[in-house]
């Protein structure tokens, strides 16, 4: 079916002259980038490929963890005095510590043990690099595969498939959400009218004729201490 079939996305010059690309894209192939047009690739792998997905989520997720526990250590440990502080490069919020910095480090400082706390410092961040890039290289490993199967899915796919997944998955999904977000956004509307209506109306107006009567009263005093003739 035209448009289902994926098309190469090429890179353009902008207005600087440098090539980009000229759109997003849904996959790659090697250095290639392609997209479809009529079935974006997010809804071939909600049916197709979740486990996939969620593997790639999954690790993605266990690298933001380290990325966190990087950063913990350098702010905690890069101060002026701190034991990182020999590794930092850079100034200000590009500040970072680099592996060939570690190792450099860790090589000249050697088994002196004057500096102990910092090679042990040193070791744990070396450790936490070397734990990064192993789920880097797992990240990426587990993208290309997912972009492979889109890749070797598109071709095979059949009428029947491409209707389901595009009136289904793709129109039907767009106008739930569309009219769950109105449903939502008139919700929340009568909500804030029935608690202004509710906060108006809390005192019953007996209440509020006495409250008139008791105010009145006073001012009547008052304008009687002051010699008004009522």
């Amino acid at each position: 079916m035209a448009g289902a079939q994926p098309r190469e996305i090429l890179k353009v010059k902008n207005k600087d002259g440098k090539l980009v690309w000229s759109e997003t894209h849904d996959y790659n192939k090697g250095r290639r980038r392609f997209k479809s047009d009529l079935v974006p690739a997010t809804i071939l792998i909600a049916r197709y490929f979740v486990a996939e997905q969620n593997a790639i989520e999954d690790i993605e997720a266990e690298f933001t963890a380290i990325e966190q526990q990087l950063d913990e250590q350098k702010e905690e440990q890069g101060g002026e005095d701190g034991l990182l502080a020999e590794v930092i490069e850079g100034e200000g919020d590009k500040q970072k510590i680099t592996a060939k910095a570690v190792k450099a480090r860790l090589k000249e400082i050697g088994e002196d043990s004057e500096f102990a706390d910092e090679r042990k410092a040193l070791e744990d961040y070396t450790a936490l690099l070397d734990k990064q890039a192993d789920v880097k290289s797992r990240l990426k490993a587990a993208q290309e595969d997912l972009d492979a199967k889109l890749d070797a899915k598109y071709p095979k796919l059949t009428e029947d498939e491409i209707k389901t997944l595009v009136v289904d998955d793709k129109w039907l999904a767009t106008i739930a959400a569309a009219v769950q977000g109105e449903l939502n956004r008139v919700s929340q509307t009568l909500t804030g009218r029935i608690r202004q209506l509710a906060e108006r109306y809390f005192t019953p107006l007996p209440q509020l004729i006495d409250e008139v009567v008791m105010r009145a009263a006073r001012v009547e005093e008052h304008l009687k201490q002051m010699g008004a003739k009522l």
